[in-house]
């Protein structure tokens, strides 16, 4: 992947700014401010002498997603995760997981501007479980096995509250055990540490009252070989149905050259039964 693709990638994000409006000036509010949701998607099909045929099946998901910011005249501390894990079943196979996710974020922010502020950011990404490929059944990850960790520093630019995005250095540490070389290249080193710059840029762009679009793109580039882009890239559109169901739509696109030369893609869509804790 080239330089220019990572110059591409940035510029996903530019029709946000440009649509975007600034809200009129409102009294700021400080303190903390907290939000947990927990939804379940649930699918199930049963078949008894149906004569046009098919297998028995059964799905779940857990999603779990929190955010917890402290907002005060000078700073700003939001740290926020995404906790999911999910399982589908069929027929008389045994039951085989299909999402397994958790992804942590922690930025502080100095606010020394309007627009323009300095940051220190973590990152953190691993799974709950062991995940396998199957047919023949091999096991080819597991918790923290790998684990991806960035720490970050540089400038934040927030115009309004649609849009946010910070570029700084950044080190990247891919941490493994017993599948070291699947997602290190390597053999002998469990831990591979980068050093390079990093991208940021969140959107949540409410459509309308019932649906709204987030959007996490990440970008990180290792010093000594600019033209490779690890890429991160989480697309989510909610539409709440009621108050207690709401349907998703969920697009993920990974590159990292470590573990594949071709980019990875995941799409899902869910109908299921949403509740927000705080």
């Amino acid at each position: 992947m080239k330089l220019k693709v990572f110059v591409s990638l940035l510029f996903v994000a530019m029709p946000f700014f440009i649509l975007a409006q600034d809200k009129p000036n409102e009294e700021p509010k400080y303190g903390w401010q907290n939000e947990v949701i927990g939804g379940i998607n649930l699918n199930q099909t049963s078949f008894d002498n149906w004569s046009q045929g098919g297998e028995n099946n059964f799905a779940w998901q857990l999603n779990i997603n929190f955010k917890f910011i402290n907002d005060q005249a000078k700073t700003n501390w939001a740290t926020s995760g995404k906790l999911s894990y999910g399982e589908s079943k069929t027929g008389d196979l045994e039951s085989r997981k299909s999402v397994d996710e958790i992804k942590l974020e922690s930025v502080l922010t100095y606010k020394s501007g309007q627009f323009l502020n300095p940051f220190v950011a973590v990152t953190g990404e691993t799974q709950f479980i062991a995940g396998y490929t199957y047919d023949p059944k091999v096991q080819i990850s597991n918790f923290l096995d790998p684990g991806f960790f960035r720490e970050s520093i540089g400038v934040g630019y927030k115009p309004n509250d649609i849009i946010q995005t910070r570029l700084g250095a950044a080190m990247k540490q891919t941490v493994t055990d017993k599948f070291t070389a699947r997602y290190t290249g390597q053999t002998d080193n469990k831990i591979i540490n980068k050093v390079g710059a990093e991208s940021v840029t969140d959107v949540n762009l409410k459509i309308s009252e019932s649906s709204i679009f987030t959007s996490k793109l990440e970008l990180f580039s290792e010093l000594k070989s600019i033209e490779t882009t690890d890429v991160y890239w989480d697309n989510i559109l909610t539409a709440k149905i009621n108050k207690y169901f709401n349907m998703n739509f969920n697009v993920k696109l990974l590159y990292d050259r470590n573990i594949s030369t071709k980019r990875q893609l995941k799409q899902a869509i869910a109908l299921g039964l949403t509740y927000t804790f705080l």
